[in-house]
């Protein structure tokens, strides 16, 4: 079999970099809130216990994010991409295995350390191939190849909308009487234990599978990302340890309340949806849509990111946020509904890329890492805690309706605070 051309192997090990992507998010963290709904009926959870979940799952991803630094250097960013996504599919399949809610958060915080060297490493593989010199004419820039790599985010969120609802529905709905009376907790916990088995462990052991599919695809291809595997450049430490963050106060301050409103929407929408009486179908086209709408974001918002130094481009994707997690709160309609999954898929990771950008306008090279460093400690903050606040505000009075209204104010503030961000003088 002929050797492939140098452009269908730029392709093709992009492609294989964003099936990373897509384990580490799309299946390790956001097919979790497809999956809430039939563990809450089955185990009898309350909000703050479905919401503490993507908490400790947030704090392992910040754990493994910051032992990336310390790990790469010796493992290489194959191994790291590889060993964690293997890591993943058997801490994702592990979740289908047990129903107690110690073991279950152990598994979420191994899963998160797992996907955050998925992710770390696969996007510095990937940002590499980007600089790597391409033929003229070829089509093959930065742009596609980050794109593509941030798009298996929003594929691996169209996998799960296209396999699990109708998974579980086939299995049967989690029907536990966990909410039954006081003086009948036992039976309820029998019950619910019974119940468990026959739906959402079968989605966990199918994430757990698809994972292991898409580590053997990108595995495939592990010796075109072997020229990737080089060491960070000299110099990355210092420049962290002397870049200041107190330039860019505002925009910290903004992405921490990203951080912290977009991952209640992202752990409940579907658990809202369902109490507002939508059906299987209706869901599996909303988070298909979320799906698609991530893949397309890194396209719809270029020319944004790259036109302003300051922080309208935060400030401007906050307040879109803002709306489309205010809009299922406001008012039930499937279609409001819908337009709100496009909208928040189509924004949510270009806030990411805009704090890059920010960071890329306003230091120089060498202060990069530190500069992204701190945004990404602010996001993982807030991301840490919003889940576990909206869960906490959704046990009241108000219900889930209150706990995302909520966060839809907070990402408002995010908007706010975003616009007060300044470009820094020309370094």
């Amino acid at each position: 079999m002929p050797e492939p051309s140098p452009l269908r192997r730029t392709l093709l090990t992009a492609l294989a970099l964003a099936l990373g992507a897509a384990v580490s998010l799309g299946l390790a963290r956001f097919s979790y809130a497809l999956l809430l709904p039939p563990m809450r009926e089955a185990l009898g959870w309350n909000y703050f216990t479905a919401g503490a979940m993507n908490t400790v799952n947030a704090a392992g991803y910040l754990l493994g994010a910051l032992a990336m630094p310390w790990l790469l250097p010796r493992a290489g960013a194959v191994r790291a991409l590889l060993g964690g996504s293997l890591a993943a599919a058997a801490l994702l399949a592990g979740h289908g295995l047990v129903q107690g809610d110690a073991a279950l958060y152990l598994l979420r915080l191994a899963t998160g350390a797992a996907s955050a060297a998925v992710f770390v490493a696969g996007g510095l593989m990937a940002a590499r191939l980007s600089l790597r010199p391409q033929a003229p004419g070829s089509g093959i820039t930065p742009g596609l190849v980050l794109g593509l790599y941030y798009g298996g985010t929003g594929a691996g969120i169209v996998a799960c909308a296209l396999g699990l609802p109708p998974l579980i529905q086939a299995h049967g709905p989690a029907t536990a009487t966990a909410t039954a009376t006081a003086t009948a907790t036992a039976t309820a916990t029998a019950t619910a234990s019974a119940s468990a088995g026959g739906a959402w462990p079968q989605g966990w052991l199918a994430l757990g599978a698809l994972a292991l599919a898409a580590t053997a695809a990108m595995a495939a291809r592990r010796h075109d990302m072997a020229d990737l595997d080089a060491s960070a450049p000299a110099g990355g430490g210092h420049a962290a340890a002397t870049a200041s963050w107190r330039p860019f106060g505002f925009g910290l301050a903004a992405y921490f309340m990203f951080g912290l409103g977009y991952i209640g929407y992202m752990t409940f929408i579907i658990t809202l949806l369902r109490e507002q009486q939508l059906g299987t179908g209706m869901l599996v086209l909303f988070y298909a849509l979320l799906g698609a709408g991530v893949m397309a974001s890194p396209w719809l918002w270029a020319g944004l990111l790259q036109r302003h130094r300051d922080g309208r481009p935060l400030a401007c994707l906050s307040a879109l946020l803002a709306l489309a997690t205010l809009a299922p709160v406001a008012s039930s309609h499937a279609l409001l509904a819908l337009a709100s999954g496009v909208l928040f898929g189509a924004v949510f990771l270009s806030v990411v890329a805009s704090t890059t950008a920010l960071v890329r306008h306003n230091l120089p090279p060498a202060a990069w890492p530190a500069g992204i460093s701190a945004f990404t400690i602010v996001f993982a903050a807030g991301q840490i805690v919003g889940p576990s606040l909206v869960g906490r505000l959704a046990d009241g009075p108000g219900g889930l309706r209150a706990g995302l209204a909520v966060s839809a104010a907070v990402l408002a503030l995010g908007a706010l605070l975003a616009t007060r961000q300044a470009a820094l003088p020309a370094h």
